[in-house]
């Protein structure tokens, strides 16, 4: 199986996520702006003029978001190397956009699903999702893309639980309100954090393994010294989104994101 890289790359997208995607202040941009309208700070070239003082300028929103290769995908693939600046219908190519983001990261958490517990992905599931993903946006659009969610979503429930069967407390805090709230003693080894509210949540040096963090808001939380290496289904925006240091343990597919330059010692 040929898979698409699952991780953006601006080099080859046309700005998308800077035109195609509404904004607001109060979620960490610099401006409030409606889907279909370009970014003030894209340049000609598509790229972003204040990109290396994203956060300074006040765009931490940005340095938070990830397409999982979505937005390369869709304007290399799906139109075939044209701009959004070729499109009569922005609303179509923002939709567009959409639905392969979530066919992406769908990929990514069936991968972790593979690895993770061999066996747990039904044969032909990730061909199924590939062949959708190299279709023209007519049939991308008229898919059942929420079907084929809940299958995926029922694979990724029966991996998690074997993995995380034995790992320590496996305590369900799913959907949790866990927002401010000191959890350096609790026992999370194996417990299901899915969808679980952890901004600004303090998780410094904990031990996090086999935790389940599928959607988990980890906008702000703290994770200085925490063992990350081995949770379930934690993405690259859930990390950019927290705030860590050079003695946080990552898992090898990710990326310690740029902002946790200074080495900080997670206190006890």
């Amino acid at each position: 199986m040929h898979l698409p890289v699952l991780s953006s790359d601006c080099s080859r997208c046309s700005g998308l996520c800077c035109v195609l995607l509404p904004f607001s202040r109060s979620d960490g941009f610099g401006v409030t702006k409606p889907g279909g309208t370009p970014c003030a700070n894209l340049a000609s070239d598509d790229g972003c003029s204040i990109h290396a003082t994203l956060r300074q300028d006040g765009w931490v929103g940005c340095t938070r978001f990830e397409c999982f290769g979505a937005g390369q995908h869709v304007t290399q693939v799906t139109y075939g190397g044209a701009s959004w600046r070729d499109q009569a219908d922005l609303g179509e190519m923002a939709a567009v956009l959409s639905v392969v983001r979530s066919l992406h990261e769908m990929l990514l958490h069936l991968g972790t699903a593979a690895d993770r517990a061999p066996g747990s992905v039904p044969d032909g599931l990730v061909e199924e999702i590939l062949e959708l993903d190299r279709a023209d946006p007519v049939t991308l659009l008229t898919s059942d893309v929420d079907h084929l969610y809940e299958r995926v979503g029922t694979v990724l429930d029966a991996a998690s639980l074997r993995v995380r069967s034995g790992s320590g407390s496996t305590a369900d805090l799913t959907r949790a309100d866990l927002a401010g709230k000191d959890l350096r003693r609790r026992d999370l080894r194996g417990a299901t954090l899915r969808g679980a509210l952890l901004i600004r949540a303090d998780l410094r040096g904990l031990d996090l393994h086999a935790t389940d963090l599928l959607g988990a808001d980890l906008r702000d939380a703290d994770v200085r010294g925490t063992d990350l290496s081995t949770t379930l289904f934690l993405t690259q925006p859930q990390l950019n989104a927290a705030d860590g240091d050079a003695t946080t343990e990552l898992p090898e597919d990710l990326a310690r994101p740029g902002h946790w330059t200074r080495m900080r010692i997670a206190l006890p």
